[in-house]
């Protein structure tokens, strides 16, 4: 009897995978016994409970994977408080926020 054909995985289940292990390398990056530090207010607690909170908005796919892009946030900052933009970039420091934002520019324009 002949093997079906595997299918390939739809791009939406591949997006949630690349997501989930690429938001667990942000929170486990700097985390010293599992304990992790939100970039935008300070607030220390288990990775898991924390977030992987973007500077240029995730729906943009040229920096969603990006590790420049992407800081330790607080539910409180990255939810409730939009991402806390100013401080996020405070952190980046200018010239990173910058160079984010031109490349980010560069790359719609090649899409459009």
């Amino acid at each position: 009897m002949a093997k079906k054909p595997t299918r390939k995985p739809a791009r939406k289940t591949i997006i949630t995978k690349l997501d989930t292990i690429f938001s667990q390398f942000i929170r486990l990056r700097y985390s010293k016994n599992e304990i992790s530090e939100c970039v935008t207010c300070g607030k220390q607690d288990h990775w898991k409970k924390l977030q992987a909170g973007h500077f240029i908005s995730r729906k943009h796919y040229a920096t969603r994977w990006n590790e420049d892009n992407v800081e330790v946030q607080c539910v409180g900052c990255n939810v409730y408080r939009y991402g806390e933009q100013y401080l996020f970039s405070k952190y980046l420091g200018q010239e990173l926020s910058d160079e984010l934002m031109a490349n980010q520019e560069a790359l719609l324009n090649l899409v459009m």
